[in-house]
């Protein structure tokens, strides 16, 4: 497979996959082996264009993220308290992907930990859903400093490629009180600051690897990415709202099934 269509397919999984309960990260980890793009370029590769996807929810949340700057009196969500809300959100995994990321990278981005964690979070999903606290928090100006950091709690086990940052962040409000949809709105603006601070860093650490020859490959995984979490995460919303995550646990558990099962040994 040539790199360009290598690069395409990889940016396709990231945007699609990026904000949906099934992992990003463990799903570029499996297309990554199946298409023989893998090592520490490929790793670094797979983190840097998930830039594309960070774009496309500050593009459909840009009000949101201009309200962080020009503070609105009417939104609780919005100034220096929205700005507090999100570190808090952040600095938990912030802190143990900081501390952890050379052990996660060693020992977790393989093909069978991948799948482990696709069904260790199907299970948590099906119980969460069973579970259903009562809903206490409907909207983004509801969220309070407890939640956001407990939402940030939660976010640690996505350091677990596999486990998935968006499930992560939304059964954590859901048992949290959140609504669902409250949930994965602010599981898609929380995404943006720890991604984009990974991303950076990872790609500082990681800029030796590349050359200026690699920028069209990075630029193509890029586009598609974005393009491909803009209806991502639209639909999601939409879907979110009319039914629960379990379907989306079934099929990590089918993928993961099939990985234990027929993966090469």
């Amino acid at each position: 497979m040539t790199e360009t269509l290598a690069a395409t397919v990889l940016g396709l999984v990231e945007g699609v996959t990026e904000f949906l309960p099934v992992s990003s990260t463990g799903h570029l980890i499996l297309a990554g082996h199946l298409i023989g793009f893998t090592g520490d370029k490929a790793d670094s590769f797979e983190v840097i264009i998930q830039l594309g996807a960070i774009l496309a929810v500050v593009v459909l949340y840009w009000k949101r993220f201009w309200w962080l700057l020009s503070p609105k009196p009417l939104h609780a969500f919005s100034g220096l308290r929205g700005i507090w809300l999100l570190f808090l959100t952040s600095l938990p995994a912030g802190l143990v992907g900081l501390v952890a990321r050379k052990t996660i990278k060693a020992y977790l981005f393989g093909p069978i930990t991948v799948a482990l964690a696709l069904a260790v979070g199907a299970l948590m999903i099906f119980w969460v859903e069973r579970r259903r606290m009562r809903d206490r928090y409907y909207t983004l100006d509801e969220i309070t400093p407890a939640l956001a950091f407990g939402i940030g709690c939660f976010q640690c086990l996505s350091l677990w490629p596999g486990f998935s940052r968006s499930a992560a962040t939304i059964m954590g409000g859901m048992l949290l009180g959140a609504k669902r949809s409250l949930a994965a709105e602010y599981s898609f603006i929380a995404a943006v600051p720890i991604m984009f601070a990974a991303t950076a860093y990872d790609f500082y650490k990681s800029a030796p690897l590349y050359s200026a020859d690699d920028l069209g490959i990075l630029a193509i995984g890029f586009v598609v990415s974005f393009l491909a979490a803009l209806a991502a995460v639209k639909g999601f919303i939409v879907l979110v709202k009319q039914v629960s995550l379990r379907p989306f646990a079934w099929y990590r558990l089918a993928l993961a099934a099939a990985v234990f099962f027929f993966w090469p040994k």
